[in-house]
């Protein structure tokens, strides 16, 4: 039997412990508030609160306890071997696919030449195949891909294997794209990595990838732990440093517990095509969206769907050089959290699927609690302030009967001390695990700037932490009842570079918030201004809002910050090769003619946009109509026809031909 890729034993001890320790903790800050609510007559809206904070304290002290379990694995250096390991002389065809929705072609195309010249500098290209997958449905963005591709194809030569498909029809998304890419190509490969459009990998970790699960032929799928990179704005360098100092921990802690049973995040991933192929054909969920129909966060259950048949899922956070981008604004990682959200409420359904293992179901399970999350902490925040507004309007003072723990000599203003002290410890102890971890490691700390600069990042991501939680607790509480509402969620492009956020839109997005935090703060200085104090860090960041989401999506302040060395990363302070890699390639790519005249007029970009035409002309589609709009587009330019009308004429072989002619003429 082949070991599993880092040698380890079973489990099932990390995990008991695991278990009990959140059990234990989640006990313990449950009676000590349980005592504290004793003076509430109502015993209907003690259990109410009691049930709510037990819920959250939970999943507070679970991920709690993974950053201890990370640090400890850390420290006595037992954390994934695989690296050691050496590459196979001969590598299996490997597919490596990147599906991608209106994205920037330029850097597309630049990412996939600074990943296939690594994998030439290590000699190992010829056993990797590159496939852009599109699903793009912008005329000028079509145009754009087609032309970079082939630039991409003249500048890596014949050898290279860069393929692009553009679908017709956009069914499913992307999980629908993959599996076509699977049904057409599959048979051809081993293996496809599967990347985001914002992902970049060096030739090592590609490597590394394909050699880990060729190790583990138990292994379907292994994740690699992808690092954020090129964040610009103070929002993306605030979110960069977070995760890449605290990241390690979590992950460590992960991996411990988890191993075989890890989950699928979706990108920078490695799966095995043959058992994905046969196992993984997501069902259609009864039912209309949000909550039924196409599975809209696919890859939970894709992975779900290979641990049911038995195959084993593996993290690999010993693969360096894997990487995405983070969103670069508020209201844009909001966006992403909003289709977030809605699959994994879907995920709903699966909960009680034959054949699902339990802790698939757990993975599930915490996906949705990740969003169900806010709305409980909301409704314990309402529930507090009503309890408070009742005892200033009725004018009672509260008064606690001896309890247990009073019998034990733990006197009421202690056991508000020991809770307040064991919840801070659970919010906070991550952080100072993770200084302390960095502080430990020789060097390291000076790519965060040093330790001065480390600290004064930790106190000032702390401090804006605060701030944002209600911010993103107000809008995942909102995502959470739209979608109960049964209002679905349209698939729109992921902004991932932008240069400010106006004060419109911060205060047209946010308007709500600040409407919320303001009626709340003054509700609570007319009835119950004792807890005004206390609920000033979640008031403040309603209100609040629009100016956070302004201030931290400008460029300019994270230009500032790293200037002074704030927020720094190690990729910052001394960038990958691979990213180097790619900004060069970015910054020598020739500017193309922008909008859909280059398909028309030159000769090149026209016969190459007629060679990826599909031979069957578009169902429904009117000769007549789309002579039409051939008529006006001559006559009118391009900007006289809408996008719609674009796509058909784009579409159309008679139609590009005609009008290369009367352009030619």
């Amino acid at each position: 039997m082949e070991r599993p890729p880092n040698g380890r034993a079973r489990p099932l001890l990390w995990r008991a412990t695991l278990f009990l320790s959140v059990v234990c903790i989640a006990a313990s800050g449950t009676l000590l508030l349980a005592g504290a609510l004793r003076a509430v007559p109502l015993f209907e809206a003690r259990m109410v609160v009691l049930l709510l904070f037990a819920t959250l304290f939970s999943l507070l002290a679970f991920g709690a306890m993974q950053c201890v379990f990370g640090f400890l694995v850390r420290r006595v250096r037992r954390s994934v071997a695989g690296g050691a390991a050496s590459w196979p002389d001969d590598l299996p065809e490997t597919a490596i696919v990147l599906p991608c929705y209106n994205e920037d072609p330029v850097r597309v195309f630049a990412a996939i030449r600074a990943m296939h010249r690594s994998l030439q500098s290590l000699r190992r290209d010829e056993s990797f195949a590159f496939f852009v997958l599109s699903d793009t449905n912008q005329p000028e963005g079509w145009v754009q891909e087609e032309a970079h591709w082939q630039r991409t194809c003249d500048e890596l030569g014949p050898e290279a294997r860069i393929h692009y498909r553009r679908r017709r029809n956009n069914l499913n998304k992307k999980a629908g794209n993959v599996a076509d890419f699977c049904r057409r190509w599959g048979a051809q490969f081993e293996y496809m990595i599967v990347l985001d459009a914002d992902s970049l990998m060096s030739g090592e970790a590609l490597v590394e990838l394909v050699a880990t699960i060729e190790r583990n032929p138990k292994a379907a799928l292994v994740q690699s732990v992808p690092r954020l990179v090129r964040s610009e704005t103070l929002f993306a360098r605030i979110m960069q440093f977070t995760t890449r100092l605290y990241g390690p921990l979590f992950v460590a802690g992960m991996d411990r517990w988890l191993q075989r049973d890890a989950n699928y995040w979706g990108h920078n991933a490695i799966i095995r095509i043959a058992p994905f192929m046969k196992h993984c054909s997501l069902p259609r969920l009864p039912g209309k969206e949000p909550f039924g129909g196409q599975i809209l966060s696919h890859d939970f259950v894709e992975a779900a769907l290979l641990r049911r048949a038995g195959w084993e899922m593996w993290m690999a956070p010993h693969i360096e050089d894997s990487y995405e981008e983070s969103p670069p604004t508020l209201i844009d990682a909001a966006q992403r959290d909003r289709r977030w959200c809605q699959g994994n409420v879907q995920h709903a359904w699966l909960l009680l699927a034959r054949g699902i293992r339990p802790i698939s179901r757990f993975h599930l399970s915490l996906g949705i609690l990740a969003y169900a999350a806010s709305p409980v902490w909301l409704a314990l925040l309402v529930v507090g302030s009503l309890n408070a507004i009742g005892f200033h309007r009725t004018g009672l003072t509260p008064v606690l009967q001896p309890g247990l723990l009073e019998s034990m000599g733990i006197d009421p203003v202690l056991q508000a001390q020991l809770l307040l002290g064991l919840t801070a410890a659970l919010l906070f102890g991550p952080k100072f695990l993770a200084v302390v971890d960095l502080f430990l490691t020789r060097g390291a700390a000076q790519g965060f700037g040093g330790r001065f600069r480390t600290l004064v990042s930790v106190v000032a991501e702390t401090l804006f932490s605060m701030v944002l939680a209600p911010v993103l607790m107000a809008f995942h509480s909102l995502f959470v009842v739209t979608v109960l509402a049964g209002r679905g969620v349209r698939w729109v492009t992921q902004r991932r570079a932008a240069d400010g956020t106006s004060w419109t839109e911060a205060l047209t997005t946010h308007r709500w918030q600040m409407l919320l935090g303001l009626v709340w703060t003054i509700v609570l200085a007319w009835f119950a201004p004792r807890i005004l104090l206390w609920m000033s860090p979640v008031l403040l960041g309603l209100l609040a809002a629009a100016p956070i989401s302004v201030f931290t999506s400008r460029r300019t302040l994270g230009e500032k910050t790293r200037r002074i060395r704030l927020f720094t990363t190690p990729e910052e302070t001394s960038p990958p090769e691979i990213v180097r890699a790619m900004d060069e390639e970015i910054a020598r790519t020739p500017a193309h003619p922008p909008g859909v005249m280059p398909a028309i007029v030159d000769p090149t970009i026209h016969l190459l946009h007629l060679s990826l035409l599909p031979g069957q002309p578009v169902s429904g589609s009117d000769p007549g109509d789309k002579l039409a709009l051939c008529e006006r587009l001559v006559a009118a330019g391009p900007d006289s026809l809408d996008r719609e009308e674009k796509l058909a004429v784009l579409s159309d072989r008679a139609a590009m031909r005609w009008l290369h002619r009367k352009h030619a003429e």
